[in-house]
């Protein structure tokens, strides 16, 4: 019950101070994310963070495939449309059907 009280009270304090705050200084804080999101070193630890992701879930994916776990997954899984160690959705594809 005291969990349930602290977090009304935060909610609360932060909705005054939000609504004190207005339209401007979030279009302020908002943009300053976004220049900071853009700079480019920002974006070189972004793409290497990316790369270690990407090779760290290969490499756990080919050692599940490779283990007892693994293989009886792929025995139980053959009859299903997609392998359950294959990502669901791409990040850097675009929807289809798009109009934009």
């Amino acid at each position: 019950m005291r969990g349930k009280l602290m977090f009304i009270t935060g909610l609360a304090a932060g909705f005054v101070l939000g609504s004190r705050a207005g339209r401007e200084k979030y279009e302020e804080i908002r943009a300053n994310a976004k220049k900071v999101w853009e700079h480019p070193s920002v974006q070189e630890a972004a793409g290497v963070a990316q790369a270690q992701a990407n090779k760290l879930y290969s490499e756990s994916k080919d050692k599940l495939q490779s283990s007892k776990l693994g293989e009886k997954l792929h025995v139980t899984s053959e009859g299903t449309s997609s392998s359950p160690t294959e990502p669901l959705a791409s990040t850097n594809s675009k929807p289809t059907g798009s109009t934009i």
